[in-house]
């Protein structure tokens, strides 16, 4: 498992390093300004490999353009990346993701639980232009997290799995146990509800052996 910090702030990308995390998350659908030269500072601020997520409204982000002007945005922070979010609505441009040398998060965030078989499905989808498939679920009951563990332990890997809300905050720390590959913290302010900050999931990791 790999600690990312997902951050509200650009500014906080040498904090999150010093704090533990792994790979830093610059969520730019929620950066006002001068964005590429936000990014840019924060690449260099640190060492660790760098995440662009523009996450759109439909799946709790704040960009609410069209694919194209998706692409517009992401274009030049390229170079900056390591990896680039990319949810499926905005999937037409992968292959100029994947031509600039760049390995793709191929995303779903999901307001309700999907059923297993639909993951499976859904994981193939993401897998066909993406190098890791992160699919997020929001599980109404102990059943659904129960399938959504399940699903983790059996998907082809890499995968990234993980839940909306707080109810079932707990599911973050265990899935990673079953396989995921990546789990969303915050250093400063939280980019989702029942968000682990890096420095407690740092101290769960431990706690783990992992």
């Amino acid at each position: 498992m790999k600690i990312v910090a997902a951050l509200t702030d650009p500014t906080l990308a040498a904090q999150a390093e010093r704090q533990g995390a792994e790979i830093i998350e610059l969520r730019v659908d929620l950066y006002d300004g001068n964005v590429p030269r936000q990014v840019k500072d924060a690449k260099a601020a640190c060492s660790l490999p760098v995440i662009i997520t523009l996450r759109s409204a439909q799946e709790g982000g704040q960009f609410f353009g069209s694919p194209d002007e998706w692409m517009k945005k992401i274009e030049p922070l390229i170079p900056f990346a390591d990896y680039i979010d990319v949810e499926r609505s905005f999937a037409q441009h992968a292959p100029a993701i994947r031509a600039a040398g760049k390995k793709i998060i191929a995303s779903h965030h999901d307001g309700r639980m999907v059923p297993l078989y639909i993951l499976f499905v859904m994981e193939r989808e993401l897998r066909a232009y993406g190098d890791i498939p992160k699919i997020i679920v929001t599980p109404a009951n102990d059943e659904d997290l129960i399938e959504l563990l399940t699903f983790t332990q059996a998907a082809n890997k890499p995968i990234c799995t993980g839940v909306m809300g707080s109810e079932f905050r707990h599911a973050r720390a265990i899935l990673p146990l079953f396989g995921s590959e990546f789990v969303y913290c915050h250093t400063g302010e939280p980019t989702a509800a029942g968000q682990y900050s890096v420095e407690e999931f740092v101290q769960l990791k431990k706690l783990s052996g992992r």
